[in-house]
């Protein structure tokens, strides 16, 4: 699979969110962390724009944000980005756990691990509840 897709850097969803959440960790506060996932968010690969239309947004975001996936075999794999630095960042976090994966994980992967590590609580509301929009955008995508 080819850019723009994100390829996984774990062999599972679960050594992603507990590789996300070692390097959560090293940071001492919030403001740290933002500034790690804004980053994240950077490396992102590059998202064609003529994929920034509504048929590629994602209901329920505060901030513009737009998914591309694409099955490979039994795998999924996603392109995204947001027109906010911070949601960026919180799209290639999401990406980094799921793209890549086999539907049957993606699924079983509860994105409860948004508040484990404390992400949505550390969110506005708004910012919140738009990065679980973006999970069930995602696991809507493997269910089909």
């Amino acid at each position: 699979m080819d850019a723009p897709f994100v390829l996984p850097q774990e062999d599972t969803a679960a050594e992603a969110i507990e590789a996300i959440r070692d390097e959560l960790d090293l940071f001492d506060d919030w403001m740290e962390r933002y500034q790690y996932i804004i980053e994240m968010g950077r490396k992102l690969p590059d998202f064609p724009k003529e994929w920034c239309d509504d048929a590629h947004r994602v209901p329920g975001c505060q901030s513009q944000v737009w998914l591309e996936a694409r099955t490979e075999g039994e795998d999924l794999y996603f392109a995204g980005l947001s027109d906010a630095a911070i949601v960026c960042g919180l799209v290639a976090l999401l990406l980094r756990v799921y793209s890549g994966r086999p539907k049957a994980e993606i699924l079983q992967t509860d994105p409860k691990f948004l508040h484990d590590l404390g992400l949505v609580q550390a969110l506005s509301t708004n910012r919140g509840n738009g990065v679980e929009a973006m999970a069930r955008a995602i696991r809507s995508a493997a269910a089909q």
